[in-house]
Parts: C-alpha cells; sequence; structure tokens
C-alpha cells in the first residue's frame, strides 16, 4: 500500500507540470493546448470482459457485397475523418481507463484516467495507405471458387463468400490490380485452387507489398499436394510468364515470390521463399532512414503514419533537447525488445550511444543489420531469438556506467512473454520503457498490469514497479476502429525521485549532483526543463 501512496503521489506532480512540459518538448502533440484526462461519455453499466466476441455486422437483402466486405474490412467507411477520430479516442480512454482502474483498487468501470491522454495523431494519408495486402482463394457471389478477394461471413457458419476488394478505401490501386490479374491468371490454369487443405487443390492467397515510390513484390502461395517437383516447376513457369510477358506484365512486379506450403502460415526457415522474378528486396524511406524490405519481414503498413509512429517513439524514448541552436545527445542505451527491421531503434540512434535490438525472425535481422550499415548507423546491435530467453541473460550482462536503460518493446498482439516482463521489472537500471501497441485491450493490458503492479514473489515480480505517466494514440489504419498506442511507463523510484527534486533543489536538502547520478541523462534533461533550470548549471 505504501508503493501505491508514493506512486500516486507522484503522479500528482507529474501531471501538475506535465502539460508545459509535453508543450516544450512535443509541440506536435498538442493541436489545441489540451490534454484529456478523462472521458466525456457517460459511464456504462457494463463490465469489460477480455475476448468478449463481437456480433457481426447484419444485413439487409438491399445491401451490396461491396458494402457488407467494406463493413468488415473498413467499418468506419461511412464517416468522416474527424468523425473517426472521435471515436477512437473514446475507445482508446475507455480501454486505458482499465488500467487506471486496477492501479487504483477501483472498478474498472470507472470512467477517470490517472494519467493523460493525448489526442489522436492523425494519419497523413487516409486513402489507399495500405504498403501490403493479402488476398485470399474462394468461392464468389457467383459461386466460381477461383475469385480472389476477401472473406464475408465465417467459415464455422460454412457461409464464406469471397468478394473483390476494388472499392476498399484503404486499399492502393496497385494492390488492386495485382489481384485482379492474379485471379484471371489461377482461372486459366488447369490447376484448382486449394479452399480446404484436405479437399485438394494447389492455388492459395497473394500478398503484395509496395512502397511509397511505387515499386511492387508480389508473393504467391501454393500447395504442392501430390504435385512432383518438375511438374510444379511447370506451374511457376506459368506464373512467371503471365506476370512478365502476359496480360500480368501491366503490373509492372519488381519482385515475384512463390512459396510451396502445406501450413496456413509458415516462415522462411520452415518453407523456403522463392525468388522467381526481380529483386529479392524492395526499399522503404522512413523520417530520412532506408529500409529494406523481405517477403516476410514486418514493416509497419501505412508508411506516413509510420513516421508519426516512429518519430513519437523516439521523443518518449529520448525526448529531444537542444542547446546553443542544436540538437544535443542525450547518450545512454536503448534495448529495442521485438524489433523487426530495425526501423524504430535505427530513427533513434542519433540520440543515444547504444542501440541493441531483439527479434525471433531470422530473416529480419538480417535486415536489420542491413539497414543499419546502409545507413551507416555504427552503435546498433541486433540480436536473433526469442525475447524471452534473450533478455534475462543480455540485462544481466550490460554495464550502463551510471547512465538509466531505455527499452522500447513494439510486441506482436500476444503481448510480451511472462519472463520478458519479469526481466523488465526486476533490472533497477530501466528508468523508462515505452510500449508500441496495437490492440492495448489484448494481451497487451496484461503486460501493462504487470509491469504496474506492486512487487509479487509468486510471479516473481521482485522489482520496482512502473507507472504509467503518458499515452499517445496514432492512427495507423483509418477507417478501421483500430490504431496503435504509444504507452510512457516510468520507474516509481523515478517519478519518487521527480516528486521531491524541484523541493530538493529549492531547499538545497540534497546536492544536485546526487541527483545527477541517480537520474538518466534525459530524464534530467526534462525536469531542467520543467523547472526552468539550465543543465550548465549542475
Amino acid at each position: 500500500m505504501a508503493l501505491v501512496a508514493a506512486r500516486s503521489k507522484s503522479v500528482i506532480f507529474v501531471k501538475r507540470d506535465l502539460l508545459r512540459y509535453l508543450r516544450k518538448t512535443f509541440p506536435r502533440f498538442l493541436a489545441n493546448g489540451t490534454i484529456v484526462t478523462e472521458q466525456g461519455n457517460p459511464k456504462s453499466k457494463k463490465r469489460w470482459r477480455k475476448g468478449k466476441e463481437k456480433k457481426p455486422p447484419s444485413w439487409t437483402d438491399d445491401v451490396s457485397w461491396e458494402e457488407r466486405l467494406a463493413d468488415v474490412v473498413t467499418p468506419l467507411w461511412r464517416l468522416s475523418y474527424d468523425k473517426q477520430l472521435e471515436l477512437k479516442q473514446q475507445n482508446q480512454e475507455k480501454i486505458l481507463s482499465q488500467l487506471s482502474g486496477h492501479l487504483s483498487g477501483d472498478s474498472p468501470v470507472r470512467d477517470k484516467l490517472s494519467f493523460p491522454v493525448l489526442p489522436v495523431l492523425p494519419s497523413p494519408v487516409r486513402d489507399g495507405y495500405r504498403n501490403k495486402s493479402t488476398f485470399s482463394v474462394n468461392r464468389g457471389v457467383d459461386g466460381n471458387p477461383k475469385t480472389v478477394g476477401f472473406y464475408v461471413g465465417t467459415g464455422r457458419k460454412g457461409n464464406i463468400v469471397c468478394v473483390s476488394g476494388d472499392h476498399l478505401l484503404n486499399m492502393p490501386q496497385k494492390h488492386k490490380l495485382v489481384a485482379r490479374c492474379y485471379q484471371d491468371f489461377i482461372r486459366l490454369s488447369s490447376l484448382e485452387p486449394c479452399l480446404l487443405f484436405h479437399t485438394g487443390g494447389h492455388w492459395r492467397e497473394i500478398t503484395v507489398r509496395t512502397n511509397k515510390e511505387g515499386r511492387t513484390m508480389a508473393i504467391v502461395y501454393f500447395h504442392p499436394q501430390s504435385l512432383t517437383r518438375a511438374e510444379v516447376a511447370v506451374h511457376k513457369a506459368e506464373l512467371v510468364d503471365y506476370f512478365t510477358q502476359g496480360p500480368g506484365s501491366v503490373c509492372q512486379l519488381d519482385s515475384l515470390y512463390f512459396q510451396e506450403s502445406s501450413m496456413t502460415r509458415c516462415t522462411h526457415e520452415q518453407s523456403p521463399y522463392q525468388l522467381l522474378y526481380g529483386q529479392p528486396h524492395i526499399n522503404e524511406e522512413i523520417l530520412g532512414f532506408k529500409f529494406r524490405i523481405s517477403a516476410d519481414a514486418f514493416f509497419q503498413v501505412n508508411q506516413a503514419a509510420a513516421e508519426v509512429l516512429y518519430a513519437t517513439v523516439r521523443d518518449l524514448c529520448v525526448p529531444n533537447t537542444e542547446q546553443d541552436g542544436g540538437q544535443t545527445k542525450a547518450g545512454g542505451t536503448l534495448l529495442d525488445v521485438c524489433c523487426g527491421t530495425g526501423a524504430m531503434g535505427i530513427t533513434i540512434s542519433p540520440r543515444v550511444d547504444k542501440i541493441i535490438g531483439i527479434e525471433l525472425i531470422e530473416q529480419a535481422v538480417e535486415d536489420a543489420k542491413h539497414n543499419a550499415a546502409l545507413n551507416n548507423v555504427l552503435n546498433c546491435e541486433f540480436i536473433s531469438g526469442k525475447a524471452e530467453a534473450v533478455l534475462p541473460g543480455l540485462i544481466s550482462q550490460l554495464s550502463f556506467a551510471g547512465r538509466g536503460l531505455t527499452v522500447v518493446v513494439n510486441p506482436a498482439r500476444a503481448g510480451l512473454h511472462h519472463r520478458v516482463v519479469r526481466a523488465l521489472r526486476n533490472q533497477p537500471a530501466i528508468r523508462r520503457l515505452v510500449y508500441v501497441s496495437c490492440k492495448p485491450d489484448g494481451e497487451a493490458m496484461r503486460n501493462f498490469k504487470e509491469l504496474c503492479c506492486d512487487p509479487n514473489s509468486q510471479k516473481k515480480l521482485t522489482g520496482e514497479a512502473f507507472s504509467p505517466t503518458l499515452a499517445v494514440p496514432v492512427d495507423m489504419f483509418p477507417h478501421t476502429p483500430h490504431c496503435e498506442v504509444v504507452m510512457l511507463f516510468e520507474s516509481c523510484i523515478l517519478l519518487r525521485l521527480q516528486w521531491s527534486w524541484c523541493d530538493c533543489w529549492r531547499t538545497q536538502i540534497m546536492e544536485p549532483q546526487i541527483l545527477q547520478g541517480l537520474l538518466s541523462s534525459a530524464s534530467l534533461s526534462c525536469l531542467c526543463q520543467l523547472h526552468g533550470i539550465s543543465e550548465e548549471h549542475i
């Protein structure tokens, strides 16, 4: 209870001065000069339940199949963009109030937030923003099993219909063109589509990846069934000929990949991606840095909004400090967990001394290393492996030489493994943790609670708790209810130091040099900005 009381006192101090700090350090976050700290909607009488299934939309007979698909893939497509952002803001506040209620011990239905939630940062591009789309193959509205598009209905109810995505607002025209050409190709092919693995067939879905320059990669998935290698080779040659010499050449593919697989999803290691034509990679640019994208590498699906997201993460991990008209380097070490192709770490690298990234997919690690070399970034190291296996030993080996450790995590929807959370909680050198989540009401919420709960010996969470101090939603997915949320957590030790720091400075109870050794350079800079004190005097 003492920890909870201390945390509450610390949060009060942080909230008191946070607006002035944000205006100085993150001016673009505050479009209207306000911070939302409480929901405006009436309190709901229904308790939030994890994993509660949403009812599928119901349509009348006069609603077209195209409209039905748009309602499934882009549920907010009928609304203005301002209204979409308003709904997303309300939704994120409602979700994050669960965390506030949990930490305060109150009922989770309460709407009050104990930390600021900034207004949703809009996407610079709202239509045709997706740089990756996967099109399925199944029976269409006319019954043709060789229809390429997206599903309306469910397999459980046996009412799946595959509908063309030509009208979807979030799909670029190039993706739609490749999907139409692939449909034409498989309808010309003598092979049947693979609708269900146990019923036979071969042609499966196609993934299309593009960059902002229009470079295009297509990946065709194929079930070999009982075909020999020679027979498969014939159909691969037909596919290449169609997209390079035939009608599909209108797509102007830069890369054409082929993956044989008897599983729904598999990695490059399980079943290699075969480059049938063109370049092995396409490149994308984020915040002035170039990144190589492989066939199965993760990359944010909205490049323009990704720049907003990464700039937000960068500023929360290492606040921008300027001196004599130029930017100064904060220094320290940044640990990038679930780093993917290294984009977040590389964009932050100019502000820190060292970046260490951890990623499960080996090909993504190779891409990350290539990306660092491509951008002449020399202070990045990338490690391949499961974060729960690598992180505990890695953290114990690191030496921070008096500087704090900042961590950024960007896990998949499954969230962080409990061993990763344990390693983060039990490392006292971590002063600041930035968590990026595309689904904060899912497993990420479990991570949030474990990061912030009181020490628990049964869960082996013996370290000092973190406290949420700021949430920044970023709209990565216009026309859908989803958005990314960037959560800033700070060590409760640091918050208690911050709470008493101003009084210590003014009353000279503690020498500033002692505080300098306790705080990370980034946090010290923040405090100096908060209280109008020059770092030169410390």
